[in-house]
């Protein structure tokens, strides 16, 4: 997994680096000498967001300047890293207020990242002279987590890899895991992650890590994890499966937030649960029109093969009912319809508690990490009935975000306290600090949220 990277504590040969929105700059630039207001002039800039610009100096740079927009967003600092030159080593010229330093390294730490796993970089970032630490670094590492899985093609990422992830950062954080694999799903009440997992030469398995202590309230992470969708049966076109190794991104996000919990101590009694498989294509596949069981004792009829992240989710989500929680949160690159409605850079929150989907609103504005909230409507549910079984595991192409989180929700015990977030888990191409491939969105925001519930 990929180390954070743009950082030194090396001063030999650092260069001043002005940080400046548009009105810092325009009062800065009338007290520099001639030469450089000339050569800054000549060059139009600005400080305009996401710029950057070198100052000459007598024997070749003299510092550099980096344009910023908004000052509370990490993103507005993440294009320094790759618009500096390659290598070079920069310290700040003015002191930055705790709060803005703290962004700057979190976009610093984030803009330097480029997935290197299958070849080299094609160029260093430029390092900043500074050592995040403390939450900073825990949230820097957490975001990589994401992209690294993400990004990961299926043959080195599959639910035995996963697996792999969960227990790693068990080990590393004193935590307990378990994981229920193939066969052991049926034995073990797990009957609908086995139905989807079950065509596949990787076995299926639910994965459990449990942290924390009991005296402390209870909190329930779950993570859609398939780790290839092929759409089944109900085979996917070659454009809508050529990413879908980003299927497992639900999964990524929920053991990247384990994992920073974990590292900050935060005071709850923790589970995750990641529901493991590769919806494959093969004899043994599930079918439409099969019904298949549920934990829960509710009969599923299967419209469609490729609505099969829910189909797993839904045994994972009653088993964390099972633990009487405080609070379920789930993760899942659940459906396409949620990218129609709002793009791939707002997550779909759904809630059936108002004052939690406020509190993920509102630290998803704090951190600029946004959430945008979707209705639970109801009445929708007529889109899920089926003929001869409780419910279908698809239906009309009506409110199609909407009808997937209605069928995650009748799997949680009446009052249960429950978010799902419907991500997309990826960036379609570059902008500063978000290279193309996967992308953690909402994560941070969620540990905001958490924090603010539980610290």
């Amino acid at each position: 997994m990929s180390t954070i990277t743009g950082f030194t504590s090396d001063t030999a040969h650092a260069l001043p680096l002005h940080v400046f929105d548009r009105a810092q700059f325009a009062q800065w630039l009338p007290q520099q000498d001639e030469a450089t207001r000339n050569w800054l002039q000549a060059q139009g800039f600005t400080a305009s967001a996401h710029s950057a610009v070198l100052l000459a100096g007598t024997h070749g740079l003299a510092g550099a300047i980096i344009g910023v927009g908004d000052r509370g967003d990490a993103y507005s600092y993440a294009h320094a890293p790759h618009a500096l030159p390659e290598g070079s080593t920069w310290q700040l010229a003015t002191a930055l207020p705790e709060a803005e330093q703290a962004l700057l390294e979190l976009g610093w730490g984030l803009g330097s990242y480029r997935f290197d796993r299958y070849r080299k970089r094609n160029r260093a970032p430029a390092r900043l002279l500074a050592t995040p630490s403390g939450e900073v670094a825990d949230l820097i590492a957490a975001s990589l987590r994401v992209r690294d899985w993400v990004n990961t093609p299926t043959e080195d990422m599959g639910p035995q890899q996963l697996e792999d992830a969960a227990r790693q950062l068990a080990e590393t954080h004193g935590a307990q895991l378990e994981a229920i694999t193939g066969d052991a799903l049926l034995e073990r009440g797990f009957p609908a992650i086995h139905a989807v997992g079950r065509a596949s030469h990787r076995a299926p398995r639910l994965i459990v890590l449990r942290w924390g202590r009991s005296t402390d309230p209870k909190l329930v992470l779950v993570g859609k994890g398939v780790c290839f969708d092929t759409g089944g049966l109900d085979i996917k076109p070659a454009d809508g499966m050529r990413n879908m190794k980003k299927d497992m991104g639900g999964a990524a996000h929920a053991l990247a937030l384990a994992g920073l919990i974990m590292a900050r101590e935060l005071p709850v009694q923790l589970t995750l649960l990641v529901p493991a498989v590769e919806n494959a294509i093969g004899p043994d596949a599930f079918r439409p029109g099969e019904v298949i069981a549920t934990r829960k004792g509710l009969s599923i009829e299967i419209d469609n093969t490729d609505a099969e992240g829910r189909v797993i989710l839904c045994d994972a989500l009653t088993f964390a009912g099972e633990q009487q929680p405080d609070l379920v949160l789930d993760f899942a690159t659940l459906t396409g319809a949620a990218r129609i409605a709002l793009g791939p850079d707002l997550p779909a929150l759904f809630s059936n508690d108002d004052a939690l989907a406020q509190q993920w609103l509102q630290a998803g504005e704090q951190t600029r990490d946004p959430v945008w909230r979707m209705p639970l409507w109801r009445p929708y549910l007529r889109y899920l009935s089926s003929g001869i079984a409780d419910l279908a595991n698809a239906g009309s192409r009506m409110a199609g975000s909407v009808t997937a989180a209605l069928y995650l929700e009748r799997f949680l015990e009446e009052g249960q306290r429950w978010a799902h977030l419907d991500v997309y888990a990826w960036n379609d191409g570059e902008r500063p600090g978000r290279p193309a491939g996967g992308e953690a969105l909402a994560l941070r925001s969620a540990w905001t949220m958490l924090k603010a519930r539980y610290a």
